[in-house]
């Protein structure tokens, strides 16, 4: 009898022993070992500016752009460049009797100053000696609001 408690005592004790040794075997899985790895942030794609080209009509004699865009003239005061209505320094209808140029620029008239006064002087005149009107689609109040020669 004493063999048998002996057997009854070891399958109490060997049994929960087993199974806490087999439980703590098989753990709770739920995926690949887990490990740092860096992912690098999608690329980011920042459109390039647009630059807009807008035509400006140059007034050599008087260094004074006009923006029919947005009706201003455009000409440096002092050591800053201003944009107005009409230019302090000179009437509209002398400038529209003086040489004019239309000139294309990307970006303000104050960029492209120094290469447009070195390609139209003070002094410039037209080729074939045609002067003055050349921004007939501005507005400058003297067609009671209409645009142009209408």
């Amino acid at each position: 009898m004493q063999t048998d408690n002996r057997n009854l005592i070891l399958r109490m004790v060997a049994l929960p022993v087993l199974l806490g040794a087999l439980a703590g075997c098989v753990g709770y899985v739920d995926g690949p070992p887990r490990s740092a790895v860096y992912v690098p942030p999608p690329p980011v794609i920042v459109p390039a500016p647009v630059m807009v080209q807008e035509e400006y009509v140059y007034y050599p004699s008087q260094q004074v752009y006009y923006s029919s865009r947005s009706r201003q003239y455009i000409y440096q005061d002092g050591r800053s460049w201003v944009s107005r209505p009409a230019p302090a320094h000179v009437s509209v209808e002398m400038l529209y009797r003086s040489p004019s140029v239309r000139v294309p620029l990307q970006g303000a008239p104050s960029h492209h100053h120094a290469t447009i006064v070195q390609q139209y002087p003070r002094h410039w005149t037209p080729s074939g000696g045609h002067q003055g009107g050349h921004h007939d689609r501005r507005d400058d109040g003297r067609n009671n609001g209409k645009r142009g020669r209408d």
